[in-house]
C-alpha cells in the first residue's frame, strides 16, 4: 500500500502549472527547431523565429508563454493500492488538485480563464475548477499529467459520429477538414489529437489523451495508426495555412492518434486541436 500526502500533491501541482506555462518543454522545442528549418515561406520563417524567441524570454523572465494560460486539464492514473493522507483543508485528491491549481495560477500571475456558468459568464477568479480525467489501474501507481488548454485551439476541435461504412478514408478526410476549417484561429503550427472509437464522449477524451503522448511526435505503437499519423501530418502540412496562418509548408507540428473498441453500428471520431504553445507536464509519486 502506497501512502501519498495530499499536501505534497497540492505543492507539486502548484509548481507544475507555473513551470508548464513558463517553460516550453524540450520535446516541443526540438520539434519546432527541426520544422523551422523546413519552412520556406519568409513570413513563416519569421513566425518560427518569434516563437523560439518567445519561448526563451518566457523561460528567462518567468512569464506566460501565451496570454491564454489555459484551462487546467489533468489526467490521473490512480492505482488501486494507493491511499491518500489528508491534511488541513485537503480532504480529498480532488481538493488537492483544485487547490494546487488555484495557488499555482495565483502565485504565477497567470490569467484566470474559467467562468462559473457557461451562459452567465462570471469569472471564478481562480482558474478552477480543474478538469480531471480519472483512470483506475492495478497496483500502487500514482501518475498525474497536466495540460494547459487554450480556448482558441479548443474551439477549433470537433467530433463526428460516423457510420462504419465511412471507413478510414472518411475519418482521415474529417481530420484534415477540421484542421483546414481552423485556419489561423488555433495559432498554428498546431498539434492534432485524434480519437477513433469508443462512444460519443470517450472519442473526445481519446483525442485529448492523444495530445498528452510524449515526446511530441512519438508514434502510436500500432503500425496501422502510426502510418495514419504520418499520412495525416503530410496532408495537413499541404494545406498551406502555415505558421500563424501566414502561409507556408508547416501547418502542424504533429498528429497523434488513439483508438478504442466501439459499437458495431458506429465509428466515432474526434479531433482535439492544440496550439504550438503545447504545455504538457507530468509527475509520479
Amino acid at each position: 500500500m502506497k501512502v501519498v500526502n495530499l499536501t505534497q500533491v497540492r505543492d507539486k501541482i502548484k509548481d507544475m502549472v507555473q513551470e508548464a506555462n513558463f517553460e516550453l518543454q524540450e520535446d516541443v522545442l526540438r520539434v519546432i527547431d527541426d520544422l523551422a528549418k523546413k519552412e520556406e515561406s519568409p513570413a513563416g520563417k519569421e513566425v518560427f523565429k518569434q516563437m523560439i524567441d518567445n519561448a526563451r524570454i518566457a523561460r528567462e523572465e518567468k512569464l506566460g508563454l501565451c496570454q491564454d494560460t489555459g484551462l487546467a486539464v489533468f489526467a490521473v492514473e490512480l492505482g488501486e493500492d494507493v491511499r491518500f493522507e489528508r491534511a488541513a483543508g485537503l480532504g480529498s485528491l480532488r481538493e488537492a488538485i483544485t487547490e494546487g491549481t488555484r495557488l499555482g495560477y495565483a502565485e504565477g500571475y497567470l490569467r484566470k480563464s474559467v467562468v462559473e456558468d457557461p451562459i452567465r459568464r462570471k469569472n471564478t477568479g481562480t482558474n478552477t475548477p480543474a478538469y480531471i480525467h480519472w483512470e483506475l489501474v492495478p497496483g500502487d501507481v500514482f501518475k498525474l499529467t497536466f495540460v494547459a488548454k487554450g480556448g482558441g485551439a479548443e474551439n477549433m476541435s470537433a467530433i463526428r459520429m460516423f457510420a462504419p461504412a465511412a471507413g478510414q478514408e472518411g475519418i482521415e478526410d474529417f481530420v484534415v477538414e477540421t484542421a483546414d476549417k481552423g485556419g489561423s484561429n488555433p495559432c498554428p503550427p498546431i498539434i492534432v489529437g485524434v480519437g477513433v472509437g469508443g462512444n460519443f464522449e470517450y472519442a473526445a477524451w481519446l483525442a485529448k489523451k492523444a495530445l498528452l503522448r510524449q515526446p511530441l511526435g512519438a508514434h502510436n505503437p500500432d503500425p496501422f495508426y502510426a502510418d495514419m499519423e504520418k499520412r495525416l501530418l503530410e496532408r495537413i502540412n499541404k494545406l498551406g495555412i502555415g505558421p500563424q496562418g501566414m502561409g507556408g509548408r508547416i501547418t502542424a507540428l504533429a498528429v497523434q492518434v488513439e483508438s478504442y473498441p466501439c459499437h458495431i453500428a458506429s465509428m466515432p471520431a474526434a479531433v482535439n486541436i492544440q496550439c504550438h504553445s503545447h504545455r504538457v507536464m507530468k509527475f509520479e509519486l
